[in-house]
């Protein structure tokens, strides 16, 4: 199965360098500002994110407007303490007439925009924006009539694992490629917000990649870029981290976003950690050649006359390594020489005294 870079490269302008595909998150941190979002559009494209991801939801395809019981938040540690949820749903949607907007800008930008759609009417709105991909959010993992749907459009998909257990992964990669699904991406997340590097159990990428045969990433709610250079090193092929323009002016996921100048360290690292991952290699690259003459070797390390007996003194092991390899020191020990030699000779077979009885 192609990554999703190679799947997108074939019918956008992005290059199939091997590098992770990076996803710039918006999610609620426009504020509610048409303004505010087309900047941080404009911002993601300048860090060389590949993509600028929105959610596509209203409050009521999340859930009910109801204030008590469960449909608050009580959790004292939650970012979101305290909210109705409909209200948190009110302040973090992004209105559907701010869509092709958004999409537009991103296009004049050279940067991909998509979306993770949350209702089947939002897999409608984004289908005929001619979304390039999908994202099923964690939590909605679960929702298979979902990620049915989404699946039934063909294009590439990224599903986050979050808290599902390898059952519901595998019921999730069932439902996805048995109703046409041909390119899909599993990412590693943890649903905590923010989350710590302890509790990021990257190894599992890999294993999720094995059992399930398909791509695999890492949607990363921690701070810094740490985590993603280290998901790109076991072979992540995509990337997707919280952005936002100044993490003071608030949003509902400001505490966990990136700004600018960090989201491009985050591209700068991720490309180098791909890039250095290479192949299976022993004995110098080409580019390492000239540094053999910074190895040591035999060398003589004294005027000599023809016959004169090579000892620990007079043969030394030293740089450059332009002399014979300093294995062969021993069996050199005790040799005579067969011509006169100059200090800051390399030592070579040919200087040896040809009559084996001068052993």
């Amino acid at each position: 199965m192609l990554t999703l870079r190679q799947e997108l490269a074939k019918t956008h302008a992005l290059k199939d360098d091997g590098t992770p595909f990076i996803i710039a998150e918006m999610s609620g941190n426009h504020n509610q500002s048409l303004e505010r979002a087309l900047a941080i559009v404009d911002a993601a494209a300048a860090t060389g994110a590949d993509a600028i991801k929105i959610q596509t939801f209203t409050p009521d395809s999340m859930t009910l407007d109801l204030k008590e019981g469960e449909f608050t938040i009580t959790d004292p540690k939650s970012l979101w303490y305290g909210r109705n949820l409909y209200e948190l749903y009110q302040i973090a949607m992004t209105p559907a007439e701010w869509h092709k907007p958004i999409f537009d800008r991103a296009k004049e930008k050279g940067i991909l925009a998509f979306s993770s759609p949350f209702s089947e009417d939002a897999v409608d709105l984004l289908e005929s924006l001619d979304a390039p991909a999908y994202k099923i959010a964690s939590f909605e993992t679960v929702d298979l009539p979902l990620v049915r749907r989404v699946a039934q459009t063909g294009k590439p998909m990224i599903i986050s694992t979050g808290m599902a257990s390898i059952v519901e992964i595998g019921e999730a990669v069932e439902t996805a490629l048995s109703a046409g699904c041909k390119n899909l991406t599993l990412l590693k997340c943890t649903s905590s917000y923010p989350a710590t590097p302890e509790n990021t159990n990257l190894v599992t990428m890999p294993v999720i990649g094995n059992t399930f045969g398909v791509n695999y990433g890492l949607s990363d709610h921690t701070m810094g870029c740490g985590v993603a250079v280290a998901a790109t090193a076991l072979g992540g092929s995509v990337i997707e981290k919280h952005f936002i323009i100044d993490r003071s002016e608030g949003g509902v996921d400001s505490a966990f976003s990136l700004e600018p100048d960090e989201f491009t360290q985050l591209v700068v690292e991720t490309t180098r950690a791909a890039q250095s991952l290479g192949q299976i290699w022993f004995g110098g690259t080409a580019s390492e050649q000239a540094g053999r003459k910074k190895r040591r070797s035999l060398y003589i390390g004294e005027d000599m006359k023809q016959g004169d007996v090579l000892t620990a003194a007079n043969l030394r092991r030293i740089r450059p390594g332009l002399g014979l390899a300093p294995k062969y020191f021993d069996a050199l020990i005790g040799r005579r020489v067969g011509r006169d030699v100059t200090k800051g000779t390399p030592m070579s077979w040919e200087l040896l005294d040809a009559d084996p009885d001068s052993i």
